[in-house]
């Protein structure tokens, strides 16, 4: 019988280590199986580079199919961005787009229909706003979010529930939980 130093960092629970590299790949690979609807992402006047980089990478993670840049959004060639999306900007597929209705128009001619994340009196939760099938998110600028032009072009807004003391997010955190709301809500059907 061997004694364990009580200071020493305790065992991990069985099957609970951290996956190495050829793990994580085959996990993606699998989760990557199991996606079918197309994601997209119009970002508009999202003016700081590192929210802009982390929404290049979160939409990296979740396979956002294109990237739709409205207004005075940084574009992901700024090098600000760079330093939070860590090379995923080569990863997702980008245009601006020009105007909110501009890039409204070259989301529906894909494809895709419009759900803008924004605090409305119309919108619904986050999770109840149709999400399923294919899609493109909305978000907007980090002082006003969705200007109202691109709110009248949007098929439906939702908003991201919050319990706290603070009445909003980041511009960059919302995306992320958006984005993975949308790819839940395909993987839990």
């Amino acid at each position: 019988m061997t004694t364990r130093d009580p200071k020493s960092t305790p065992e991990p629970a069985p099957g609970r280590r951290q996956l190495r590299a050829t793990d994580v790949k085959r996990l993606n690979r699998d989760w990557r199986r199991r996606t079918g609807a197309r994601l997209g992402l119009l970002v508009e006047s999202v003016t700081q580079p590192f929210n802009m980089g982390s929404i290049i990478r979160t939409a990296a993670v979740f396979g956002v199919e294109h990237l739709w840049l409205a207004g005075n959004a940084t574009p992901p060639t700024h090098r600000g961005v760079a330093k939070t999306a860590l090379g995923t900007d080569r990863l997702v597929p980008w245009e601006h787009a020009g105007t909110p209705a501009e890039a409204a128009a070259a989301v529906r001619k894909e494809g895709l229909r419009l759900i803008a994340v924004e605090l409305t009196a119309d919108a619904v939760p986050l999770h109840d706003a149709p999400l399923d099938g294919d899609v493109c998110l909305a978000v907007g600028g980090e002082d006003h979010g969705c200007s109202p032009a691109l709110l009248a072009a949007a098929d439906a807004v939702a908003y991201i529930p919050q319990i706290g003391r603070v009445g909003s997010l980041n511009v960059a955190v919302a995306t992320a939980i958006a984005l993975a709301e949308a790819r839940r809500r395909e993987w839990s059907a």
